[in-house]
This record gives structure tokens, C-alpha cells and sequence, in this order.
């Protein structure tokens, strides 16, 4: 019998990645992580996550008290591709308009023209979003989904890659809007940065405002394209994506969740299982990296049950516990170690 591996690949609509170029995408998501750790000293966790969204073509939710270093982290990241960046303070006096543009009567020329708004960038930084309207915020939703914005009956295309990462402050609920259910949805992940560790405070505080300034481009806009087609084009065996509908699945049965995930859930696990194959050196999907993925995906876009949160659970926890009564996949015609015979490979 052929091996369940050859079998998939001839089932692809994509030609899989060589050898070759796993490893230069490897080497280039690694130069981009190791170049933000300068700036961002002993979250090497976080800022992986951050890139590989980014590959992965998602946004990200940071949730964390002030002082942290979200906005650091995403000025980083700008830098370190190469690509533009713009800021959006929300307030409750920020317009869509400001979003997303607006279109104004040039007289000299006699038509309306399009005035791009603060979202039309590469990496856009949405500062406290929580504190705008649910107005304003609506006007992210079809940029983040989409990568458009309509003005006046007319569509204007965002330049790729694209990438909200939006901040909100727990622990300070005087003057905001809670996120709708659908907004959040389109964040492929949530994060939080936490407080660092002793040491690493210490070189933060050291050498905090010279890191910033050491920041230079690793990769060019037109490599984080490259890597996100890359991405595109590692391996996902039907196996594996049957073992990530199954655990989205059960985030809609259990009997401690009062709104499971959607499709979209389903699809982020998947883009982000494959930028992260990448991310190890891999052109190829395994369980594992979904294992380790789905709390990351998942926990935002469930409910808990007033039961599970007078239990003091959390949904990051839930989706763990979820993921270990889930049967992993095995083939039994696959290798004993995928080092032994590289099926992938050109």
C-alpha cells in the first residue's frame, strides 16, 4: 500500500514546498523574531506568536495593563519587515471616517476625492480600541476580513501584508465599549505579555531606548509576501485537518461552554498550524502544532458558562482540556520519524 503521505500530495491543488525553501523561510521568520526580541527581552513565546500571525495572514488581540510593551512590540515588528505603520488612538470621539478614509470635493478638478484613512497602512497598531464607539469599531470589521475598505460606494484594496494589532486594558472598564462577539472573531489570536522576569527587567532598564533605536529591517515587504504565500503551501494532511474540526467541534458540545467556535475558528487553526510548521522548519502540519496552537485560537471565541467561571476556569484552560480528550490522528503506513524519509520534499 502507498503511503498516506504521497497520497495527499497528489490530492493538492498547491505544488508543496522543497527542502530548500522551508529552510529560507525558516531562517527569515527566525531573523524577524530574534530582531524584535532586541526591543522585546524574554517573550520570545509572544513574539513568535506575533510573527506567525502575521504570516499566517491574522491580527492579533493583546490584552494587558499598561507599560508592558504592546506598542513596542508592534513598532517592532513594522520595522523589522520594513513595511508602514500607523497608530490609532481610540477615543469616543474617533469617526469611522478616521478609520477607514473619506472621500472630499477637490474644486480645482471638479470630483470627489479619497483621502486615505489611519487603517489604510501595513501594520496598523488599534491603541485601547475598546475605548471607541461601537460605531467606530464596526469600521474595522470589513478591513480585518476582507483587507478593504468601502467609501461612497466605492472598494479601496489595503497593500499586502496586512495586519491589525489591537490593545485593550483589562483591568480598566470606566469609559469603554466591550468588543462585539464579531469583532473579536476576527482575531486569529489573543494575547497578553505579562510583567518580564527579574533579569530581564534589568536589561529593559538598561538598555530600554537604545534597544528601540537598533531596530533595523531584516526582510523587505516583498519577502513577508513571499513568506506568506510559503505558508500557503505547506502541507496539511487530511488527517490533521480533520483532528482541528473535531476539536472546534467540541468547543459547540461541552456541556461548559455556553458558545462554542466558529468556522472562522476552524480556518484560523489551521492558516496558523501552518505558519507555524514553517516557523520550525517543517513543511508540513503535525498534530502537535495544533495541540499547542488551539488555546492561543480558541480561547477568545468561546463563553464559559456561569458554572465553569464560578469554578475559577479559564477558556485558555477549557480548550486544553479539550484537546487532550480529543484522539490524535495517527497513519499507520507513515514513517516511524519523519526524519527517515521526507515525503514533502522536491
Amino acid at each position: 500500500m502507498k503511503n498516506y503521505l504521497d497520497e495527499n500530495i497528489k490530492n493538492l491543488d498547491y505544488k508543496p514546498l522543497s527542502t530548500e525553501q522551508t529552510a529560507d523561510a525558516h531562517r527569515k521568520i527566525l531573523s524577524i523574531a530574534d530582531n524584535i526580541e532586541i526591543v522585546i527581552t524574554g517573550k520570545r513565546e509572544v513574539v513568535e506568536l506575533t510573527v506567525l500571525c502575521l504570516i499566517a495572514g491574522g491580527h492579533v488581540l493583546i490584552e494587558d495593563i499598561p507599560g508592558v510593551g504592546k506598542t513596542s512590540l508592534v513598532r517592532a515588528l513594522a520595522k523589522s519587515i520594513d513595511c508602514d505603520y500607523s497608530r490609532i488612538q481610540f477615543t469616543p470621539d474617533v469617526m469611522p471616517s478616521d478609520v477607514s478614509g473619506f472621500s472630499i470635493y477637490n474644486q480645482k478638478s471638479g470630483e470627489f476625492e479619497f483621502r486615505q484613512g489611519a487603517a489604510m497602512s501595513n501594520i496598523v497598531l488599534a491603541d485601547e480600541i475598546n475605548r471607541a464607539s461601537a460605531k467606530t469599531q464596526s469600521s474595522m470589521l470589513e478591513i480585518m476580513e476582507e483587507y478593504q475598505v468601502t467609501v461612497d460606494a466605492h472598494t479601496y484594496l489595503v497593500d499586502r501584508p496586512y495586519m491589525v494589532l489591537a490593545t485593550q486594558n483589562p483591568i480598566e472598564a470606566l469609559g469603554t465599549y466591550q468588543l462585539p462577539e464579531a469583532q473579536i472573531d476576527r482575531f486569529m489570536i489573543k494575547l497578553s505579555i505579562g510583567y518580564p522576569a527579574y533579569e530581564d527587567e534589568i536589561k529593559i532598564v538598561m538598555k530600554g531606548e537604545e534597544a528601540k533605536q537598533n531596530i533595523f529591517p531584516v526582510v523587505t515587504k516583498e519577502e513577508v509576501r513571499e513568506l506568506l504565500q510559503c505558508s500557503r503551501q505547506v502541507v496539511c494532511t487530511d488527517l490533521v485537518a480533520a483532528y482541528i474540526v473535531r476539536i472546534v467541534e467540541a468547543t459547540r458540545s461541552h456541556p461548559g461552554i455556553k458558545l462554542g467556535s466558529s468556522p472562522r475558528g476552524s480556518i484560523a487553526l489551521y492558516k496558523l498550524s501552518r505558519a507555524y510548521a514553517l516557523a520550525q522548519g517543517r513543511n508540513y502540519v503535525l498534530p502537535d502544532d495544533v495541540k499547542y496552537l488551539a488555546p492561543y485560537v480558541l480561547g477568545h471565541r468561546i463563553i464559559l458558562t456561569h458554572e465553569m467561571k464560578n469554578e475559577k476556569k479559564t477558556a485558555a484552560g477549557v480548550i486544553k482540556d479539550i484537546v487532550k480528550d480529543i484522539a490524535v490522528p495517527v497513519d499507520p503506513n507513515q514513517p516511524k520519524s519523519y526524519h527517515e524519509q521526507s515525503v514533502y520534499a522536491n
